[in-house]
């Protein structure tokens, strides 16, 4: 696979072809070339940017959701779990090991919003057994970028 490449385009999406290409020491032609084979091989899914929403004055309540289901003969958790994944409220949803079978990220414009869709359409679900709801109060990293600049390193103070 291209992990070297792949790397590079987590770190800035944005970045030019002539740039990978300098930093993997091969062409832009050739950089291109193996982009459009990794879209079309649904390896890269998206190109996304990070946006710190208190900054761009975006007011969405972002929740966890822990989800035990029912798995289901022949089927186990897939099925439920794509069906939970195409609610657009949905933003990402995980298969888990451990206390509960799913971790679904969830956005809405308001809190109320999030609670009828956890209570009135993801709980009623045939197979969801029970959730837990955990509501995001701060960021401060997000997929790997920190939301603000460290501060200064300070020494702490050493006792007697």
């Amino acid at each position: 696979m291209d992990e070297a490449l792949l790397s590079l385009l987590e770190e800035n999406a944005l970045a030019k072809p002539e740039t990978l290409a300098a930093q993997l020491q091969t062409t832009p032609e050739e950089i291109k070339r193996r982009i459009k084979q990794l879209e079309e091989d649904r390896v890269i899914l998206a190109y996304k940017a990070i946006v710190d929403d208190e900054r761009a004055k975006r007011t969405q309540v972002k929740a966890v959701i822990e989800v035990r289901v029912t798995p289901e003969r022949e089927g186990g958790f897939d099925r439920l779990a794509h069906r939970i994944a195409q609610y657009s409220e949905v933003q990402s949803c995980f298969l888990m090991s451990g206390g509960f079978d799913l971790l679904v990220f969830i956005e809405g414009k308001t809190l109320q919003d999030v609670a009828g869709f956890v209570s009135e359409r993801l709980s009623t679900l045939p197979g969801v057994l029970s959730t837990a709801t955990h509501f995001n109060l701060k960021t401060y990293k997000q997929q790997g970028v920190l939301r603000q600049k460290a501060a200064a390193e300070e020494r702490l103070a050493v006792s007697p």
